[in-house]
């Protein structure tokens, strides 16, 4: 019999528990251990490909599917159990023999149910419990396991902690068929808004809640990076170009999470400013640039909110990636800013062992990623190149992590682990709330907007993104959202019985086809399609057996399986799916697009469409792993439902140069995109047409998650296909037009000038049609005001010479000239400046005011006070914006304005006025001198702007100060 409480096994491989051994995962693995003292070694599988290969204890071996089946089998036929055995055949290496089954020559480790509640770890010694940890538990505790949690040891009581992806909303534990959630707007929608209250109330509300709901107590979110360069594949989620805008949102955006009992994660850490070659670019940038610019947005909130974490960006910044940057995340993070929580990479973002533990990253994601394993660290440590006390502080912060979600989250942890998807009306009402409120009016000639209903007795509604689902970019960022609300739902629920509504594309907008979410059924009338999984006759067959392995109902067609193919599966495998295309109203010739992470075939009606199969072309898709999109066009007949099917199978297909047939582990997925074919002068005739004969036209245009997403760069500021051309002919049919444009960062609008209103409406998530008509009819007055520059071409960006990485480096030769600095710097007009926003009603500012200068052990302090007078017939609200200019005394060059405070007044009534009171700190008045590696703040004559953009500043102040002084720290 075993001893120290291990389950023992009975000459015929029959189970018997203690009574806290309950959980499947402990039944497989007691099961693996019983068969495998049957078998013979040559029953095992030495494969570094396997499906099932574990990297423990030093040697990698896999199961032979017949095996991993039999295991099954014998604990009970569960395949629901939350991961396969980990299993080590013990040779001749002792270091291999690390693991407590070593009577059976076995390496196991086993999810074990404590004797106490998980909650209880809220009272652990963390002392105590460190001294405890054996240096393997102390190993497995500075990785993750799969791919969103932290490893648990259930005999000191440390619980996992289950993280999941913001930062617009809560996805939860999967990419494929995920729970429902709300998707809040865009980070640089929130940065729009610049109402720190507001973003406070969304973090308690509604994250927080929605990170309980999915049963994870620490969200990986918020995004503060700066925008270098719109063109940035993520820009749309990081708040701001300006860091201090980005620095006090980010700062509330934790506040209130974590008040709600949630923990943050502020990322990336930091300059992960572009997508493409973004495990490899080396940040070239001088230390002043990276501390005013770069470093600010995660220093204000380290400062005002204290993240539970922060997680390191994927990039080198110079010469040493961010998760070995000893400087940033030692000297830095936690020397100077006192930063006493937990550094994560982000997900497969070390390259290194002793590298990255020595300087100070506590925690690898995820656990499929296995630089830190067993062997390797143990070796790591005999070689002398980690120290076991090293090891056990980083450790250490993973088990702090594990107590404070203990504290504040104990029913996560004591609860069933299950993701819900709960609405109130509340929730609702505050989601519409938020996205209206970041919506910026940008024009409004002759007051053309807000629109009455009551007066318009027909509308045209035109532009590729009035019927799309458009609700945030691409990447981490992406969910399914619970509800949504298109533009065109939202405006014509607003309308009036009576008015007709006219509907043209115009213009597609799309890159790749659109996908058919609402055009699939099953024979029976669900919508969406039924996914098939088959295994293959063994690991490396490519032969699919004929029985179905796992069969569900799949209600979407870009399908990223990422890791949630059926448990104990063959590592390779193939999916069908099959359904009834929605019947067309007319005979057409309907386009179809298929792109696939592997590789994978379109049959419709039993022909062959699209081979993405037999060879395919490398592209951008699924992170970067998947192919080109790849089309084939079939005849349609009205009223027919048209049979389709997707063979997918995991095995990615050979492309010219590239041979290799690799196997998906990770990233596996398929699209299936259609739309029917028009002619593109057809559609633009039509949209005219009905433009023609409307008393108003709205032009819904922008960009979508194909084009904004993570793992790839934009490569133009224009909008998509023949947009612009759609509005100026629309435009020239009826004056009357309103364009809405949807991106998440910025683009070229060339009509600009000539088109009376337009609102930028960001990406909205669920209530996007709901919010945009809002302030559309006048029901929400705007007041957001721009998080970033609109230049008027592509050109005019500071970052346009040096924005892609050259072999591996990437020079931020604009320095501190970012975003707006950069257009005041070089006397550039842009299209709409930073800080830029209108309202339906109008403002006055007077009386700036300028208290006297108070300085004492190195602490800086200043009130400006401006009235604001609403001069208009509406009550609104608007944002006051202070910009500081530096003294020109030394030899240092400094921006012409820099934001240093700013303050929305909310709900004021015509003829109302408030005063305003923006204090300024250090922070304002501070550079960073390299020389002598601290903040200095220089004594001399300050400017002082007050206004409602960075180019609208009519109020004009200054002080004095007397003596300067250094300070360092927070």
């Amino acid at each position: 019999m075993m001893q120290n409480n291990y389950p023992t096994i009975d000459a015929s491989l029959k189970l018997q528990y203690q009574p806290y051994y309950t959980t499947s995962d402990f039944a497989v693995f007691t099961a693996a251990a019983a068969l495998l003292q049957t078998c013979s070694t040559k029953a095992i599988k030495d494969t570094a490909n396997s499906r099932y290969r574990r990297n423990l204890g030093g040697v990698t071996y896999g199961l032979d599917s017949t095996i991993v089946n039999s295991i099954y089998e014998i604990a009970g036929g569960d395949k629901s159990c939350s991961f396969l055995p980990l299993v080590l055949i013990t040779l001749t290496d002792p270091l291999e023999a690390r693991l407590p089954a070593r009577r059976y020559n076995l390496d196991l480790i086993w999810t074990q149910k404590p004797v106490m509640p998980w909650s209880d770890f809220a009272n652990a010694d963390v002392d105590d419990i460190v001294e405890k940890l054996t240096t393997d538990e102390a190993i497995l505790l500075t990785a993750g396991v799969g791919f969103w949690h932290t490893h648990e040891i259930a005999r000191l009581g440390i619980p996992a902690v289950k993280v999941s992806d913001g930062p617009n909303g809560i996805r939860g534990n999967h990419f494929f068929m995920s729970t429902p959630a709300k998707c809040l707007p865009s980070a640089t929608a929130l940065g729009a808004t610049w109402d720190t209250e507001l973003i406070e109330e969304v973090g308690l509300k509604l994250l927080a809640g929605e990170a309980k709901l999915r049963a994870a107590p620490v969200i990986l979110a918020p995004t503060c990076n700066i925008q270098r360069n719109p063109l940035g594949g993520r820009a749309f989620e990081s708040f701001s170009e300006d860091p201090l805008l980005s620095g006090l949102i980010a700062a509330a955006y934790v506040n209130g999470v974590q008040k709600g009992g949630i923990g943050t994660s502020i990322k990336h850490f930091v300059c992960n400013d572009k997508e493409d070659d973004r495990m490899a670019y080396d940040s070239i940038l001088s230390e002043r640039a990276l501390r005013e610019i770069y470093l600010m947005p995660f220093m204000l909130a380290q400062k005002y909110a204290k993240p539970w974490c922060f997680m390191t960006s994927y990039n080198r910044v110079n010469g040493t990636h961010a998760s070995e940057n000893k400087h940033l995340l030692q000297d830095i993070l936690r020397g100077e800013w006192g930063f006493e929580g937990l550094v994560m990479s982000d997900w497969f973002g070390i390259y290194s062992i002793d590298l990255s533990i020595n300087a100070g990253l506590d925690l690898e994601m995820p656990g499929t990623n296995k630089w830190r394993i067993l062997d390797l660290m143990n070796r790591s440590i005999g070689s002398r190149k980690l120290t076991v006390r090293t090891v056990k502080e980083r450790a250490r912060k993973v088990v702090e992590l594990a107590k404070r979600v203990a504290q504040e989250a104990p029913e996560i942890l004591d609860g069933d682990g299950l993701e819900r998807t709960v609405e109130s009306a509340e929730d609702t009402a505050l989601m519409r709330k938020v996205a209206a409120e970041t919506i910026v009016l940008l024009k409004n000639t002759n007051a053309l907007l807000p629109l009455n209903p009551n007066k318009i007795k027909k509308i045209a509604i035109v532009g590729g993104n009035a019927k799309a689902v458009v609700i945030s970019g691409g990447g981490s960022a992406a969910l399914k959202p619970s509800y949504f609300v298109s533009p065109y739902d939202g405006i014509t629920a607003a309308l009036p019985q009576g008015v007709e509504v006219l509907y043209s594309e115009g213009a597609s907008t799309y890159m790749e086809m659109p996908t058919l979410d609402y055009e699939l059924f099953t024979p029976s009338g669900e919508r969406g399609w039924t996914g098939t999984w088959y295994a293959h006759q063994d690991d490396e067959s490519m032969t699919a057996l004929e029985t179905p392995y796992s069969t569900r109902l799949v209600d979407e067609t870009r399908i990223f399986i990422s890791t949630s193919a059926p448990k104990g599966i063959t590592r390779r495998w193939t999916m069908k799916l099959e359904g009834e295309l929605k019947p067309r109203e007319r005979d057409c010739l309907f386009e179809f697009g298929l792109t696939v992470a592997g590789r994978a075939k379109l049959f419709v009606d039993g022909q062959l469409v699209i081979d993405n199969w037999t060879r395919q072309l490398r592209g951008q898709s699924f992170f970067s792993c998947g192919s080109m999109e790849e089309k084939g066009r079939v005849p349609l007949k009205a009223s027919v439902k048209h049979r389709i099917l997707v063979e997918f199978c995991n095995v990615r297909a050979p492309a010219d140069g590239d041979e290799d047939e690799m196997v998906m582990d990770s990233n596996p997925g398929v699209r299936l995109g259609g739309a029917e074919v028009i002619d593109e002068d057809v559609k633009m005739a039509e949209a005219v047409e009905i433009a023609k004969k409307a008393d108003v036209v709205l032009a819904i245009v922008g960009l979508n998650a194909d084009w904004e997403t993570e793992g790839y760069d934009r490569k133009t500021l224009a909008l998509p296909g023949r947009t612009d051309e759609l509005i100026e002919k629309v435009l020239a049919v009826n004056p009357n037009t309103v364009v809405v444009t949807q991106s998440g960062s910025s683009i070229t609008l060339p009509w600009a000038d000539s088109v009376p209103a337009i609102l930028h409406s960001w990406y909205l998530g669920n209530a996007t049609g709901d919010a945009i008509a809002d302030v559309l009819f006048g029901k929400k007055n705007p007041s957001g005001k721009l998080s970033l520059t609109f230049p008027k071409k592509l050109e005019d960006i500071s970052a346009h010479g040096h924005f892609l990485s050259e072999n591996g480096v990437l020079r931020y030769g604009e320095d501190l000239f970012v975003g707006y600095k950069h257009f005041h710097h070089r006397g550039i007009r842009p299209q709409f400046s930073f800080g830029h926003g209108l309202s339906y009603t109008t403002f006055s500012y007077s009386n700036l005011k300028l208290s006297e200068v108070a300085v004492s052990n190195g602490e800086f302090s200043l009130n400006a006070t401006v009235t604001v007078t609403n001069t208009g017939k509406l009550a609104g609200s608007e944002v006051v914006q202070l910009y500081v200019s530096m003294p020109t005394t030394s030899d240092m060059t400094h921006p012409p304005l820099l934001l240093r405070a700013f303050r929305k007044v909310k709900d004021l009534q015509p003829g109302q006025n408030e005063k305003v009171t923006l204090t300024l700190d250090k922070y304002a008045v501070s550079f960073w001198e390299e020389r002598i590696e601290r903040w200095v703040v220089e004594k001399g004559v300050y400017g002082v702007k007050v206004g409602s953009s960075c180019d609208e500043l009519p109020l004009v102040g200054s002080f004095a100060l007397k003596k300067g002084f250094e300070w360092n720290g927070l």
